[in-house]
């Protein structure tokens, strides 16, 4: 009979995930060009920043809830800014037929 161990990953395990995410998404914001990408970065980072939350929430304070509200006001924020991102990216594209981010040096003026 085989037995199947689930190792259960520990906290320095989910903090290199998440600092490994954390890298991803400040490298993808600095480096692209494209605001759909820009938006998935920072998205990238908020996911990260809820898994630090969730992690030392389970690992440190596992008799309290704090981690777990701070990731779902984190989530709710995320989602009104992709809405109201994805809302600018559209105008961009209406008007400028690109959604570079160097075309949108021209709506300052």
């Amino acid at each position: 009979m085989i037995l199947e161990i689930m190792i259960e990953p520990g906290l320095y395990h989910l903090l290199f995930i998440s600092t490994a995410l954390f890298f991803i998404g400040v490298y993808g914001f600095f480096t692209r060009r494209n605001l759909v990408t820009m938006l998935m970065s920072v998205e990238l980072i908020l996911n990260s920043v809820n898994l630090n939350f969730i992690a030392f929430n389970k690992y440190l304070w596992y008799d309290k809830m704090d981690g777990l509200f701070f990731t779902i006001f984190i989530i709710a924020i995320a989602a009104a800014e992709a809405a109201v991102a994805i809302a600018i990216i559209i105008n961009l594209y209406r008007s400028h037929k690109s959604i570079d981010v160097e075309n949108a040096e021209e709506m300052k003026y």
